[in-house]
């Protein structure tokens, strides 16, 4: 992509994902993730309705006049984005691709946490570690971060979520508010998923094209698997081949749940051609209860 086209892609999903996290998710977000404690900020006048444990009694003494202590949250929290970018992701029906979702997403949820003083790094991976950003505060480096998912493209087209998992743990030492953004049509991750949960505070967000739940009835279809690259011919207009399709997606979609409620780790579903800014908002609103 030429720097000109990029640069454009990056101001237009700046503009669109600062103005949400700003005015939507940056409140939300810092009231489910809490910082390490409070400590102290400065010294004050006492206000009619202060709390009268703070007063500061060295400084009322001194002074004359009764002063409390601020305190303020601890925050330097560190929040991790490990994005799919298997060429499962690359599909799209509609508007948008999955990736071109999750790219947005993820947007939001970065300059939610910078709005917060949180730091944000970035794993992108397909059958093994594509990209690793370490976590960093700014706005510059929110940016550079869309940037790379913009303009990424993966050396591999498989998955393997074990591997990027294990890599988290390995990379980040100290507990991280870490957002798992993929389609999750990957298997055999569940050891690394137990051990991330233990150490992390995980949120799983499955992306998905309602166009992959429902075959359409079209006669015999060539069709090729996005990741295997294995083509066959499919007749869709079996109404047993479609049943099967649609059953084997939402045992996708099952499992998906099980294995991460098992686990401890909260989920969100996306739908890519509709608008996640409610599912979002309900889903922060519920971890705040």
């Amino acid at each position: 992509m030429e720097t000109s086209e990029l640069l454009k892609k990056v101001r237009k999903i700046e503009i669109k994902t600062k103005g949400l996290s700003r005015h939507l998710f940056s409140g939300e977000y810092h009231s489910v993730f809490k910082g390490r404690g409070m400590s102290f900020s400065e010294v004050r006048s006492y206000q009619y309705g202060d709390d009268v444990r703070n007063i500061d009694w060295n400084v009322t003494a001194r002074t004359g006049d009764p002063h409390i202590k601020i305190f303020e949250e601890e925050r330097e929290l560190t929040m991790m984005l490990l994005i799919d970018v298997s060429r499962s992701v690359y599909y799209g029906s509609g508007e948008q691709t999955k990736v071109e979702f999750i790219t947005e997403l993820a947007a939001v949820l970065a300059f939610a946490a910078i709005q917060n003083n949180d730091k944000v790094g970035l794993i992108m991976y397909s059958d093994h570690v594509e990209k690793y950003i370490p976590a960093k505060k700014g706005k510059k480096h929110i940016l550079r971060i869309i940037r790379e998912m913009i303009n990424f493209e993966p050396k591999a087209v498989a998955t393997d979520m074990a591997v990027a998992l294990q890599y988290l743990n390995n990379v980040i030492k100290k507990r991280c508010i870490c957002f798992l953004l993929s389609d999750f049509i990957a298997d055999d991750y569940e050891k690394p998923l137990r051990l991330v949960a233990r150490r992390h505070d995980l949120i799983a967000i499955k992306v998905f094209d309602p166009a992959e739940q429902l075959l359409p009835q079209a006669g015999l279809v060539r069709v090729r698997d996005a990741e295997s690259g294995k083509i066959m011919v499919v007749d869709t207009s079996s109404e047993e081949f479609r049943a099967a399709y649609q059953k084997r997606f939402e045992s996708i979609k099952d499992s998906f749940k099980t294995l991460f409620k098992k686990n401890g780790v909260d989920t969100i579903a996306l739908d890519v051609t509709k608008s996640y800014i409610k599912v979002l908002l309900q889903f922060f609103k519920q971890r705040q209860k």
